[in-house]
């Protein structure tokens, strides 16, 4: 069974081959766990709420610890880094609110995480950021991506940085929400244009690559992976290509980034927050691979096509 710990005295696990993940209940940590435990590593899957992990990680092995810990807290990130080999930083923020904003989560954070884990002799890390992270663009969330990379490796110098794409599943709010929107729609607003490149990837195929990352002994002890799909799109071709797998008629009409910063920031206010300022800032720029660092192929992961998840985010949406 799980065992849901705090801060209680916990058995130590063979070090190495123990790897903590912070935000291990969210889009991607939870599939980071998995992926560690089908490789054979012991999992800590650390999160502000713990009793989660039961539910989106069902197993009961007892390799896995689900702890609660929360990158705001000196204390809890240091127990939880105890006797780990590895540790992934997988937390992410996509709406500000009270005391967790870009700058706490996404620079304070990251910094904590990678100062502990220098502190607690952790051997690697890895922390998740994002193609297009840059520590000197004018929009917050883009800038906080890149200022956490750069205080990551200055703390915790052989830190490995992995920068997928925008990321899809099909219990995601990126392609199910387009999904929703294209069967039911006469019409689709695109964003601004159109023109804007996205490089979509596979989530799964996100995870799999940190656990060949955390798997390697021999290397990618530091340095970069850029993670992005098998397909560069336009965001008018994305919509095409989903509207024929569907089967579904539409037709795209421009609307102005400017009303989609207004839809955005009353979406931000709804539950799940569908669609947030930060995502439409993004799609103003591509997102798309450089080409510079290695990438899925390197790790001989074949990369997923979106076209090949449809299917299941229709099913998803029928059970609903």
């Amino acid at each position: 069974m799980i065992a849901m710990e705090g801060h209680r005295e916990q058995p130590a696990p063979d070090r190495r081959r123990l790897v903590t993940v912070f935000g291990g209940t969210g889009f991607l940590g939870r599939r980071v766990v998995r992926h560690l435990l089908a490789r054979g590593f012991a999992v800590r899957a650390a999160s502000r709420h713990p009793e989660r992990t039961r539910a989106l990680i069902p197993t009961d092995r007892p390799d896995l610890q689900a702890v609660a810990a929360d990158v705001q807290d000196e204390t809890t990130i240091a127990a939880t880094l105890a006797g780990a080999y590895g540790v992934v930083n997988a937390v992410s923020l996509y709406v500000e609110g009270g005391r967790d904003t870009f700058a706490a989560v996404h620079i304070e954070g990251a910094a904590r995480i990678a100062r502990h884990a220098g502190l607690a002799g952790v051997q690697r890390l890895v922390h998740i950021s994002g193609i297009g992270a840059d520590a000197r663009s004018p929009a917050s969330y883009i800038r906080a991506r890149g200022s956490g990379e750069r205080v990551v490796v200055e703390a915790f110098g052989t830190a490995t940085l992995v920068r997928p794409a925008v990321m899809f599943g099909n219990d995601d709010a990126f392609l199910t929400n387009l999904i929703k929107l294209i069967r039911v729609l006469p019409v689709f607003p695109l964003f601004g244009s159109g023109r804007t490149k996205l490089q979509p990837v596979y989530v799964d195929d996100v995870a799999e690559a940190i656990a060949c990352v955390l798997d390697d002994p021999a290397g990618a002890a530091d340095g970069c992976y850029e993670l992005g799909g098998p397909r560069v799109y336009t965001y008018r071709e994305l919509l095409q290509s989903l509207a024929e797998a569907l089967g579904a008629r539409h037709r795209p009409v421009p609307l102005p980034f400017a009303v989609w910063q207004a839809v955005a920031l009353i979406a931000e206010r709804l539950p799940g927050a569908p669609l947030t300022r930060h995502q439409i800032e993004l799609l103003r720029h591509d997102t798309i691979a450089s080409g510079v660092w290695p990438g899925l192929r390197e790790l001989s992961i074949t990369p997923t096509p979106v076209e090949a998840i449809v299917p299941d985010v229709v099913d998803r949406l029928s059970e609903t």
